[in-house]
């Protein structure tokens, strides 16, 4: 009888390791998958993170230009970023900005118009941003004898400077065909 219970001892000490084995087994690869889990939630969690920078970025960019609701500060930040792409803003080229915005508002809003819009064209690049952002409120508010006063007024300020822009015929063109008149 001892004899029996022995074996029949052994048999359970058996199952019991090999479910305490089994148990360890599963608890390691549930542990494993768990951290897979995590590593993959991580992992999307930076790609998420990544393209909402990328567009706080973006939206950071153009926030200069979303805050003009002037047409005249509009039109001196659209004379400078086409003027002073590619090269510098020279006082003589700051002047002919100065006067040709005075054309169109008193002395002090065109102070702070010309302020403004150097300040708002400088924080962007590419100039072909500016105009596609501001060209549509302009030409909404603008009939179609001042928007070709603007085309003038553009084109003077960009050959007051001495040298063209390097790609001012492109962006007066652009400009040309964002305030609705035909380009060629």
């Amino acid at each position: 009888m001892l004899e029996m219970s022995m074996g029949a001892e052994m048999h359970i000490l058996v199952i019991v390791l090999g479910l305490l084995g089994g148990a360890a087994f599963w608890w390691y690869r549930v542990r494993y998958l768990s951290e897979a889990a995590s590593e993959v939630a991580d992992a999307v969690g930076r790609v998420r993170g990544s393209f909402r920078r990328k567009q706080l970025r973006k939206q950071a960019e153009l926030s200069p230009l979303a805050a003009i609701d002037d047409p005249v500060v509009a039109a001196a930040t659209l004379i400078s970023a086409v003027a002073a792409e590619g090269v510098p803003m020279t006082p003589l080229r700051e002047n002919a900005i100065r006067a040709a915005i005075s054309g169109i508002a008193d002395a002090k809003k065109a102070d702070e118009a010309v302020i403004y819009g150097k300040w708002a064209a400088s924080q962007i690049d590419d100039a072909n941003v500016v105009i596609d952002k501001l060209t549509p409120f302009l030409r909404d508010r603008l009939d179609e004898n001042e928007r070709h006063h603007f085309l003038e007024m553009t084109s003077d300020v960009a050959r007051a400077g001495g040298d063209l822009p390097p790609l001012y015929d492109q962006r007066l063109q652009r400009l040309r065909q964002k305030l609705g008149f035909q380009v060629n």
